[in-house]
């Protein structure tokens, strides 16, 4: 048998495992690719270390003097002195004792405290009809609630004769009925039937039934003025409102916008142009100021509600832009294989193309529901106390006067749990609907 010259040792047992390199593991593998990958990445690493920890240093100990009951400023600095909390400026300290004071005027505005159950359960009941739309896992038949609950909401938080409510919906009802009688002629007057009978019934004709209904049958809840309306209870029914109303309206505006009508394209594309080059505080200032001297003598039109429209016009500009870069994402293909299956143009849009063109659109449909609900803060603009405006008045107490910090640390704080919690359901929505890889 032929030697091998040169071949000393040849392993005859496997090996076990290895430990990998502390270096390539865990937390420390962590910190080296993402803090210390390179020269410049280190540097700013440490340089961000260096202001997190003045900041800690410079706010922990102003948190950690919190103190939550007092019933003034000045006797919350009488207890931040009586604990030592003092420095070369005086106490030092953060009152949250304010918070603790003043969080039901924060929450509610001026809203009558025995009634604080009907915006509790308006809350309450918004997050049921929400569910279906939001989650898939929600039966289906909820969204009988959903479309319900805007005039429940409605009732509950307004109060007043409970057959408000029930003739505004009847409106919508003429609507449907003047759409199907016209269903016969073109589109156009099929569009303008059901546009032009509702308002003929909520403008003209809902007042008088209204009254006749409640004059025989006499059941309702006790009314609250739109002007006890405050806080964070007035900046979530403008904001969710204008976000629900937004993103139908923007659909149909972006599908006008891409019509081949040439009456529809001009009207929707004059209506985007000219509400998105206009600030949201001007159309404030117009709901305000202006909108009651286009309509009917006589019509006392809820400041709330106006503020309500105007917000959702101004948003429904945006969403339509966004919905329309979907919609141009799309190719060809799509519409093409819609034209190939036989399917009208409605049809198309609700099986094919706008599924695709919403999915696409989700990060800036979310962006501008986002901006939306931050933007309902400038009603303070207007007389309406959100709550920065409420901040103002507690600051303007006597009890309060010179406090700063806790009321807009705790305002800021509220606004950004609504905001993290529509981006994470973005990001959600992003995954559940991410089906390339499938």
């Amino acid at each position: 048998m032929e030697e091998h010259h040169g071949l000393n040792y040849v392993r005859t047992e496997m090996l076990g495992e290895q430990a990998p390199p502390v270096s390539e593991v865990g937390a420390v593998r962590w910190v080296r690719e993402n803090l210390f990958s390179g020269w410049v990445n280190t540097i700013l690493t440490v340089i961000s270390l260096a202001v997190i920890a003045w900041a800690v240093m410079a706010i922990g100990p102003w948190l950690l003097n919190s103190v939550w009951e007092a019933e003034s400023l000045a006797q919350c600095r009488e207890i931040l002195t009586a604990a030592g909390a003092v420095n070369e400026h005086g106490t030092f300290g953060a009152c949250w004792g304010v918070i603790n004071d003043r969080w039901h005027q924060l929450l509610f505005g001026f809203y009558p405290p025995e009634l604080y159950w009907r915006p509790i359960l308006a809350f309450v009941l918004m997050l049921i009809a929400l569910a279906p739309v939001l989650f898939p896992n929600v039966p289906r038949k909820w969204l009988f609630f959903s479309v319900a609950y805007p005039f429940i909401g409605f009732f509950l938080l307004w109060g007043g004769t409970v057959w408000l409510p029930l003739m505004i919906a009847a409106g919508f009802v003429v609507g449907y009925i003047a759409a199907r009688l016209t269903s016969g002629y073109s589109t156009l007057i099929t569009s303008a039937a059901a546009i032009i009978a509702p308002l003929i019934w909520w403008f003209y004709l809902m007042g008088p039934v209204t009254e006749a209904l409640h004059s025989v049958i006499p059941i309702g809840l006790e009314v609250v003025p739109s002007n006890d309306f405050g806080g964070f209870m007035l900046s979530i029914i403008i904001g969710v409102t204008g976000i629900v109303l937004s993103l139908p309206l923007g659909i149909l505006l972006a599908l006008g916008r891409q019509s081949n009508m040439p009456l529809i394209k001009t009207i929707c594309v004059v209506f985007i142009e000219f509400v998105r080059g206009v600030p949201l505080i001007t159309l404030l200032f117009t709901a305000s100021l202006l909108l009651n001297y286009f309509l009917p003598p006589g019509t006392n039109f809820d400041l709330i509600l106006r503020v309500i429209i105007m917000v959702t016009l101004f948003a429904t500009a945006y969403m339509a832009e966004v919905i329309r870069g979907g919609l141009a994402a799309l190719p060809n293909g799509q519409y093409e294989a819609a034209d190939a299956l036989g399917l009208d143009y409605w049809k198309a849009q609700r099986l094919i193309i706008m599924p695709q063109a919403l999915k696409i659109s989700i990060p800036g449909i979310v962006n501008t529901f986002i901006g939306l609900f931050k933007d309902t803060t400038l009603v303070v603009f207007i007389g309406l106390l959100d709550p920065i405006g409420l901040s103002s008045a507690i600051r303007a107490s006597s009890d309060w006067q010179g406090i700063y910090w806790e009321l807009f640390i705790f305002i800021g704080a509220i606004f950004w749990i609504f905001c993290f919690g529509m981006s994470r359901y973005s990001m959600y929505l992003e995954r559940r609907l991410k089906t390339d890889h499938r």
